[in-house]
Protein backbone atom coordinates (compact mmCIF):
# COMPACT_ATOMS: atom_id res chain seq x y z
CA UNK A 1 0.00 0.00 0.00
CA UNK A 2 3.32 2.72 0.48
CA UNK A 3 4.24 1.84 -2.94
CA UNK A 4 0.48 2.65 -4.20
CA UNK A 5 0.40 5.59 -2.14
CA UNK A 6 3.43 6.54 -2.79
CA UNK A 7 2.77 6.17 -6.58
CA UNK A 8 -0.98 8.46 -6.43
CA UNK A 9 0.96 10.94 -4.75
CA UNK A 10 3.60 11.70 -7.12
CA UNK A 11 0.93 11.18 -9.66
CA UNK A 12 -1.42 14.31 -8.05
CA UNK A 13 1.43 16.45 -7.51
CA UNK A 14 2.72 16.69 -11.67
CA UNK A 15 -0.81 18.47 -11.84
CA UNK A 16 -3.01 17.86 -15.05
CA UNK A 17 -0.34 17.21 -17.84
CA UNK A 18 0.01 14.41 -16.09
CA UNK A 19 -3.06 12.92 -17.62
CA UNK A 20 -1.70 13.46 -20.86
CA UNK A 21 1.31 11.58 -20.22
CA UNK A 22 -0.06 8.88 -18.59
CA UNK A 23 -1.59 8.15 -21.95
CA UNK A 24 0.84 8.01 -24.05
CA UNK A 25 2.17 6.14 -22.01
CA UNK A 26 -0.60 3.73 -21.92
CA UNK A 27 -0.96 3.90 -25.91
CA UNK A 28 2.71 3.35 -26.43
CA UNK A 29 2.72 0.07 -23.40
CA UNK A 30 -0.64 -1.31 -25.88
CA UNK A 31 1.49 -0.46 -29.49
CA UNK A 32 5.10 -2.72 -27.95
CA UNK A 33 3.42 -5.17 -26.84
CA UNK A 34 1.13 -6.01 -29.50
CA UNK A 35 4.28 -5.84 -31.78
CA UNK A 36 5.88 -8.17 -29.51
CA UNK A 37 3.47 -10.87 -30.12
CA UNK A 38 3.30 -10.41 -33.80
CA UNK A 39 6.51 -10.39 -34.55
CA UNK A 40 6.83 -13.65 -31.82
CA UNK A 41 4.55 -15.62 -33.77
CA UNK A 42 5.09 -13.93 -37.07
CA UNK A 43 8.87 -16.23 -36.57
CA UNK A 44 7.46 -19.24 -34.87
CA UNK A 45 4.91 -19.40 -38.57
CA UNK A 46 8.29 -18.85 -40.31
CA UNK A 47 10.38 -21.61 -38.98
CA UNK A 48 7.25 -24.06 -39.05
CA UNK A 49 6.74 -22.77 -43.04
CA UNK A 50 10.39 -23.21 -43.63
CA UNK A 51 10.79 -26.68 -42.47
CA UNK A 52 7.20 -27.68 -43.92
CA UNK A 53 7.91 -26.42 -47.78
CA UNK A 54 11.67 -27.32 -48.24
CA UNK A 55 10.93 -31.03 -47.94
CA UNK A 56 8.04 -30.72 -50.55
CA UNK A 57 10.11 -28.49 -52.71
CA UNK A 58 13.03 -30.85 -52.96
CA UNK A 59 11.03 -33.49 -54.02
CA UNK A 60 9.03 -31.40 -56.68
CA UNK A 61 5.87 -31.19 -55.53
CA UNK A 62 4.93 -27.80 -55.84
CA UNK A 63 1.34 -27.68 -55.56
CA UNK A 64 1.06 -29.03 -51.97
CA UNK A 65 3.74 -26.50 -51.37
CA UNK A 66 1.86 -23.61 -52.57
CA UNK A 67 -1.36 -24.74 -50.95
CA UNK A 68 0.80 -24.97 -47.81
CA UNK A 69 2.27 -21.32 -48.22
CA UNK A 70 -0.25 -20.33 -49.33
CA UNK A 71 -2.69 -21.14 -46.51
CA UNK A 72 -0.27 -20.08 -43.97
CA UNK A 73 -0.61 -16.41 -42.54
CA UNK A 74 3.61 -15.72 -41.87
CA UNK A 75 5.38 -13.46 -44.16
CA UNK A 76 7.23 -16.00 -45.58
CA UNK A 77 4.24 -17.91 -46.64
CA UNK A 78 3.03 -15.05 -49.06
CA UNK A 79 6.63 -14.71 -50.30
CA UNK A 80 6.64 -18.17 -50.87
CA UNK A 81 3.48 -18.84 -52.43
CA UNK A 82 3.74 -15.90 -55.00
CA UNK A 83 7.38 -16.95 -56.01
CA UNK A 84 5.89 -20.62 -56.78
CA UNK A 85 2.67 -19.43 -58.62
CA UNK A 86 5.34 -17.25 -60.65
CA UNK A 87 7.41 -20.78 -61.95
CA UNK A 88 4.02 -22.17 -62.89
CA UNK A 89 4.33 -18.88 -65.80
CA UNK A 90 7.53 -18.67 -65.93
CA UNK A 91 11.16 -21.04 -65.16
CA UNK A 92 13.08 -17.54 -65.97
CA UNK A 93 14.74 -17.20 -62.25
CA UNK A 94 14.62 -13.41 -62.75
CA UNK A 95 11.03 -13.64 -62.92
CA UNK A 96 10.77 -15.60 -59.99
CA UNK A 97 13.06 -13.66 -58.16
CA UNK A 98 11.53 -10.12 -58.87
CA UNK A 99 7.93 -11.96 -58.02
CA UNK A 100 8.91 -12.86 -54.13
CA UNK A 101 10.86 -9.47 -54.08
CA UNK A 102 7.64 -7.73 -55.09
CA UNK A 103 5.79 -9.84 -51.83
CA UNK A 104 8.86 -8.67 -49.82
CA UNK A 105 7.90 -5.34 -49.93
CA UNK A 106 4.26 -5.83 -49.64
CA UNK A 107 5.57 -7.64 -46.17
CA UNK A 108 7.90 -5.11 -45.00
CA UNK A 109 5.42 -2.39 -43.90
CA UNK A 110 3.34 -5.04 -41.92
CA UNK A 111 6.53 -5.96 -39.82
CA UNK A 112 7.34 -2.65 -39.22
CA UNK A 113 3.82 -1.43 -38.80
CA UNK A 114 3.23 1.05 -35.64
CA UNK A 115 6.42 0.77 -34.19
CA UNK A 116 7.68 4.10 -35.39
CA UNK A 117 4.93 5.69 -33.19
CA UNK A 118 7.01 4.45 -30.31
CA UNK A 119 9.48 6.87 -30.72
CA UNK A 120 7.50 9.73 -31.92
CA UNK A 121 5.08 9.07 -28.22
CA UNK A 122 8.75 9.01 -26.25
CA UNK A 123 9.31 12.72 -27.74
CA UNK A 124 5.49 13.92 -26.96
CA UNK A 125 6.23 12.44 -23.56
CA UNK A 126 9.24 14.63 -23.02
CA UNK A 127 7.89 17.88 -24.50
CA UNK A 128 4.39 17.35 -22.57
CA UNK A 129 6.52 17.02 -19.27
CA UNK A 130 8.25 20.07 -20.29
CA UNK A 131 5.51 21.83 -21.29
CA UNK A 132 3.52 21.03 -17.89
CA UNK A 133 7.05 22.36 -16.07
CA UNK A 134 6.31 25.99 -17.73
CA UNK A 135 2.20 25.62 -17.07
CA UNK A 136 3.28 24.90 -13.54
CA UNK A 137 6.01 27.88 -13.11
CA UNK A 138 3.70 30.46 -14.93
CA UNK A 139 1.02 29.51 -12.33
CA UNK A 140 3.34 29.81 -9.79
CA UNK A 141 5.05 33.08 -10.17
CA UNK A 142 1.62 33.99 -11.32
CA UNK A 143 0.12 33.17 -7.65
CA UNK A 144 2.40 34.83 -5.73
CA UNK A 145 2.36 38.06 -7.21
CA UNK A 146 -0.56 39.22 -5.05
CA UNK A 147 0.34 37.74 -1.90
CA UNK A 148 1.60 37.97 1.56
CA UNK A 149 5.89 38.20 1.04
CA UNK A 150 5.72 35.59 3.83
CA UNK A 151 3.83 33.01 1.83
CA UNK A 152 5.52 33.28 -1.19
CA UNK A 153 8.65 30.89 -0.56
CA UNK A 154 5.71 28.11 0.38
CA UNK A 155 4.04 28.52 -2.91
CA UNK A 156 6.76 29.20 -5.06
CA UNK A 157 8.04 25.68 -3.56
CA UNK A 158 4.83 23.97 -4.34
CA UNK A 159 4.55 25.57 -7.81
CA UNK A 160 8.26 24.24 -8.66
CA UNK A 161 7.85 20.28 -7.10
CA UNK A 162 4.57 20.62 -8.94
CA UNK A 163 6.50 21.01 -12.23
CA UNK A 164 9.64 18.52 -11.35
CA UNK A 165 7.21 15.89 -10.87
CA UNK A 166 5.29 16.45 -14.62
CA UNK A 167 9.02 16.88 -16.02
CA UNK A 168 10.42 13.67 -14.26
CA UNK A 169 7.22 11.74 -15.53
CA UNK A 170 7.49 12.91 -19.20
CA UNK A 171 11.04 11.75 -19.24
CA UNK A 172 10.26 8.48 -16.81
CA UNK A 173 7.63 7.68 -19.84
CA UNK A 174 10.03 8.69 -22.39
CA UNK A 175 13.14 6.53 -21.57
CA UNK A 176 11.36 3.17 -21.85
CA UNK A 177 9.39 3.72 -25.10
CA UNK A 178 12.48 4.95 -26.83
CA UNK A 179 14.13 1.11 -25.16
CA UNK A 180 10.72 -0.34 -26.52
CA UNK A 181 11.36 1.44 -29.82
CA UNK A 182 14.99 0.09 -30.13
CA UNK A 183 14.85 -3.49 -28.99
CA UNK A 184 11.06 -3.72 -31.75
CA UNK A 185 13.42 -1.79 -34.52
CA UNK A 186 16.06 -4.62 -34.00
CA UNK A 187 13.62 -7.75 -33.55
CA UNK A 188 12.00 -6.33 -37.24
CA UNK A 189 15.78 -5.62 -39.36
CA UNK A 190 16.43 -9.07 -37.89
CA UNK A 191 13.27 -10.88 -39.14
CA UNK A 192 13.40 -8.96 -42.43
CA UNK A 193 17.12 -10.66 -42.78
CA UNK A 194 16.00 -13.62 -41.92
CA UNK A 195 13.37 -13.47 -44.27
CA UNK A 196 15.78 -12.20 -47.54
CA UNK A 197 18.00 -15.34 -46.79
CA UNK A 198 15.07 -17.92 -46.66
CA UNK A 199 13.72 -16.34 -49.93
CA UNK A 200 17.49 -16.64 -51.54
CA UNK A 201 17.17 -20.35 -49.96
CA UNK A 202 13.87 -21.06 -51.32
CA UNK A 203 14.72 -19.58 -54.71
CA UNK A 204 17.96 -22.03 -55.01
CA UNK A 205 15.89 -25.18 -54.14
CA UNK A 206 13.32 -24.49 -57.00
CA UNK A 207 16.16 -25.20 -59.27
CA UNK A 208 15.08 -22.45 -61.87
CA UNK A 209 17.81 -21.06 -64.81
CA UNK A 210 18.45 -17.70 -65.37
Amino acid sequence: MNLLASIAYFFQAGGHFMFPILAVAVIGLAIAVERLIYLSKAKAENRRLWSELIPLVNHGDLATAESAAMASDSPIGRIFGHGIARSRVSSKREDVEASMEESLMEVTPLLERRTHYLATFAYASTLLGLLGTVMGLISGFSAVSNVNPAEKADLLSAAVAEAMHCTAFGIGVAVPLLILHAVLSSQTNDLIDNIEMAALKFLNALGLKG
